[in-house]
C-alpha cells in the first residue's frame, strides 16, 4: 500500500496547518495527515510549521513570546482566503480531537526549537501528553529534522514509530549511523535529488522511505515504482482514486 501525507492537511485548498486544512482530508480521502508542531512560552502545543506568526497570520513575532490566551487574537486563515477569514491557530488538543473524530492518521512533525533545547524538552513532553489522548485506531509516525531532539523523543517513548528527516543538504554517508542511533523506522527525504539507488539501499537497510514534498504525479508514481512507501503532498486531491480511499 502506497501512503499519501496530507502535507499540513489539504493545504492547496485551505491554509496550511490549520483545523479547516485538516478537516478536509477524510473528504478527498486521505487517510494520513503531516502536522508541524511547536510550543507557546507556557508549554502549550500548537499547530505551526514556522516559529514566527509573520507569513501565516495577521500578526507578527515569535511563537515562544506568546502564550495559550493570546491564540484567540490570531487569524491564521484570512492571508490565504475569504472563506477562512477567523480561522485560528490550532492546539495539538485540538488537532487531537480533530484526528480521534475522523480516525486519521498523523505524522507528526516536531520542530527543532530555535529558542534552545529547554524549550525543545517542553516541546517534546508537550506532544508525548498530547498524543496520550490519540484513539487507538490512528496509526501514528513522528518525525524531526533534530536527531537529539528525536532521539530524546524515543526515549522517552519508546513504543512510539519515528522518522529522521534530512533535506537534500544534510543526508549525507552517516544517514544510517543517525537512525540507528535515534531508534528510528523509517527516514523522510527531500524529493530533489533523490535516485533509484539511494532508496533502494535505504529500504535495503529495512527502513520505510517517504519523500517530501511531492507534488507531481509522474514524479510521485516513478518514487512509489522506485519503492518509496509514501509521499507527503499538498495536492492529494490531485491523484487518482487508487491512492486514495473512501
Amino acid at each position: 500500500m502506497k501512503t499519501l501525507f496530507a502535507h499540513r492537511g489539504m493545504s492547496a485548498l485551505a491554509p496550511e496547518n490549520t483545523l479547516a486544512a485538516f478537516n478536509l482530508c477524510p473528504e478527498y480521502g486521505l487517510s494520513w495527515v503531516e502536522v508541524d508542531v511547536d510550543v507557546l512560552a507556557d508549554g502549550t502545543v500548537v499547530v505551526s510549521h514556522d516559529d514566527t506568526l509573520d507569513r501565516c497570520t495577521n500578526r507578527t513575532g515569535s511563537l515562544y513570546d506568546l502564550t495559550f490566551e493570546d491564540l484567540q487574537d490570531i487569524d491564521a486563515g484570512s492571508w490565504f482566503g475569504d472563506d477562512f477569514i477567523g480561522e485560528p491557530l490550532p492546539t495539538f488538543t485540538q488537532f487531537i480531537e480533530l484526528v480521534n473524530k475522523h480516525k486519521l492518521n498523523i505524522n507528526v512533525e516536531i520542530k527543532s526549537c530555535t529558542a534552545g533545547w529547554e524549550h525543545t524538552e517542553k516541546l517534546i513532553d508537550g506532544v508525548i501528553n498530547g498524543l496520550k489522548k490519540l484513539n487507538r485506531y490512528s496509526d501514528l509516525l513522528v518525525s524531526c529534522f533534530n536527531p537529539l531532539a528525536l532521539a530524546e523523543f524515543k526515549r522517552r517513548s519508546p513504543n512510539t514509530a519515528v522518522a529522521c528527516l534530512f533535506e537534500k543538504e544534510t543526508l549525507q554517508q552517516d544517514w544510517l549511523s543517525i537512525l540507528q542511533a535515534c531508534h528510528a523506522e523509517a527516514i523522510h527525504v527531500e524529493n530533489d535529488g533523490l535516485t533509484k539507488e539511494m532508496v533502494h539501499e535505504m529500504k535495503h537497510h529495512g527502513y520505510a522511505v517517504n519523500v517530501y514534498t511531492v507534488n507531481d504525479l509522474a514524479r510521485a508514481n516513478q518514487l512509489f515504482n522506485w519503492g518509496v512507501d509514501g509521499v507527503f503532498t499538498d495536492v492529494g486531491h490531485l491523484f487518482p482514486s487508487r491512492y486514495r480511499h473512501g
